[in-house]
Parts: structure tokens; sequence; C-alpha cells
């Protein structure tokens, strides 16, 4: 095909935001590149962005009327204590044979008018440093690195103690149930149980967690973290966001949750949004006990990997979860800046 004759198929493209009635042709588009069909996780996002559609974002590019690509975004405003709001673009994909007409632009397009529409300045997105075609696509797109380290750690037996185990700082980090944070025995007993209580996030925490929070941070910032909570206790999976309470008081938290498809993954990881631990309690062991929690419940549910993303600037959390065993990701931040 010719430029002539692929600028006049581009043109004929038509941008529209995704419905239910939009889920086979997503799963087919995304099954062309993964090989997998992940029906639950795009069923979920879809539906959580009819829920809160101040908060998602997802469009389709259409050609003749069938779907040939979309893309799917939602809102970050708080996370490992930014104050700008953003767009995070989580999944986007053109069917092969349609790759040529401009539809990933023409879809990246799309969200930047909304952002303008709504006044965020940038939109983040993660790549597999050897997922070549996604990098080529961001470096045409005008993205550029981004400022934040994401970084991992693999899940497994011991991966923290509670004597000498580091302490979180005085900083933040960025369904049916199933309840593994019981008192019940496990590999971590030697944390003192009987001093940090942890336990799965219930909806009557998010007080507890905004107070924290304004200790830590010096803002109020309690709407976006029951923003957190609600997605922790309806927009997952499986619920691994803890509380941490001593002397039935709750003293720190840590908001994650697992993720089967955001960013072009197609294993299960756990990512972890935001940490945070009152100051009062800041040597009281509570941080290594979410994170020693943490780990436990993501081996009984065969998650191997957790994933979070720090600014590179925040050197006392760094040095904390490196010390917890986190390391730098084979996957990259990136940001388009669009003001």
């Amino acid at each position: 095909m010719s430029k002539k004759e692929d600028a006049g198929a581009a043109a004929a493209l038509e941008y529209r935001k995704l419905v239910p009635a939009d889920l086979e042709r997503v799963v087919a588009i995304d099954a062309s590149r993964s090989g997998q069909q992940r029906r639950a996780y795009f069923e979920r996002r879809l539906c959580t962005a009819l829920g809160a559609p101040e908060l998602h974002v997802q469009f389709g590019a259409l050609r003749d009327g069938v779907l040939v690509g979309f893309v799917m975004a939602r809102t970050a405003q708080g996370e490992f204590g930014r104050d700008a709001p953003a767009l995070r673009m989580e999944v986007i994909d053109v069917q092969p044979d349609a790759r040529h007409l401009g539809a990933g632009l023409g879809l990246l397009a799309q969200l930047e008018a909304w952002c303008a529409r709504r006044g965020l300045e940038q939109i983040r997105s993660q790549a597999h440093w050897k997922h070549h075609s996604v990098l080529e696509f961001f470096d045409r797109a005008g993205f550029s690195f981004g400022r934040n380290h994401v970084i991992d750690c693999e899940v497994h037996d011991g991966r923290l103690v509670a004597a000498g185990g580091p302490e979180a700082p005085q900083e933040q980090v960025e369904r049916t149930e199933v309840d593994y944070s019981g008192p019940a025995a496990n590999d971590y007993e030697a944390l003192p149980r009987d001093r940090v209580d942890v336990r799965t996030l219930t909806a009557n925490d998010a007080a507890d967690i905004a107070r924290i929070d304004r200790r830590v941070t010096g803002r109020e910032r309690t709407a976006y973290l029951r923003q957190l909570v609600d997605e922790a206790m309806n927009d997952s999976s499986i619920r691994v966001s803890l509380v941490a309470r001593v002397d039935g008081i709750v003293r720190g938290f840590v908001m994650a949750k697992t993720d089967y498809g955001d960013f072009g993954r197609t294993e299960p990881v756990a990512e972890i949004d935001t940490i945070g631990v009152d100051p009062d309690s800041a040597r009281g062991g509570v941080g290594s006990a979410l994170l020693s929690q943490l780990f436990v419940n993501l081996q009984a549910l065969q998650v191997e990997r957790v994933e979070t993303l720090v600014a590179r600037d925040n050197l006392d959390l760094l040095n904390f979860l490196y010390r917890c065993g986190f390391g730098p990701s084979e996957r990259l931040g990136f940001v388009k800046q669009l003001t």
C-alpha cells in the first residue's frame, strides 16, 4: 500500500469510547498478540470503567464499523506521594493487519484530548525492555524515560524477618476475597504478632489510612485514599491490601493489587500502590510486618513477583525496599509531557 493509500486508510478510522459489546473483539485483538485469552481481565476493566467514568477512559479504533484497536487508561493522582494528577496508560493494542493505519497514534491522540479537557499534564506507561515494538511506538509517540524507578522483588519464603529487619521510612510508596492474613501460623511466625497485627484491609479502615497519610505527607488526600480503598475492595480479583494494628490501633497500611494484564503482562504480578506507617510507630517494625505478610499472602496465591514504582530521589523509600529484597526491574517507565 502506498503512503497516500496509508493516509487515506488512517483517515477512514473512527474513534469512540469502548462499550460492553466490544469485549469479544478486545479479547480477540489482545490474543492475537499475547497468544492467550484474557477475557476475565478485560471484562473487569470494562466494568470498572463504566462504574467510574471520571477516573477511567477507554477508546476504540474502528475500520468499517469493526473494532481494530483499543486503549485503556486511568487517572493516577496520589501514588507515591505525587501531587500532580496524570493518566496511566495500561493497555494499547491494534490487530496485526491494521497496525500500518496509524491506529495506535490515533488512540493516543484521543487520550491526549481527554487529558486536555481535564487538565492532566502527563501520560505515563511501562514496557519490558525486550518488547522492541512497544519501545519503538513510545519513541514515535513522543514518550521519554520517566523519572521514577520500576523495581520488583521475587516472592519466596524467608524474604523478611522481624528481628533486625528493615523499617519503612515515614513516606508514601504509589470481588471475592481470599483472606490469608489471619493469625494462623506461617513462615513468618518470628514476627511480633502480639505487637503488630496485620490483617486484610476493610472498608472501615479508610479513615485510619487517611489519618496516617495526613501525618506522613502533611496533605489532605482523603478522597484519593477512599478511591484506593474502594478499588481494593471491588476492583481486584483477589484482595491483598493490608493494615497493621498495634494495641488495636491502625498504625500502617499497604495498598496493593494483583494484576493479570496491565502493560502487556501475561503472568500474575502484584503491584504496590502505596505504603504508609504512622510516624509514632516508625521504629516498631510495622513496615517490615506489612511486607512480610504481603509476601506470605502472595505466595499462597501463587503470585511470584511484586512490583512498585518509586521516585528516583526518594532515597529513604528506595533504601527500605532494596533492603527488603527489591531491585531494578526489567520493565521501564515512560512519560509523555503534554504541556
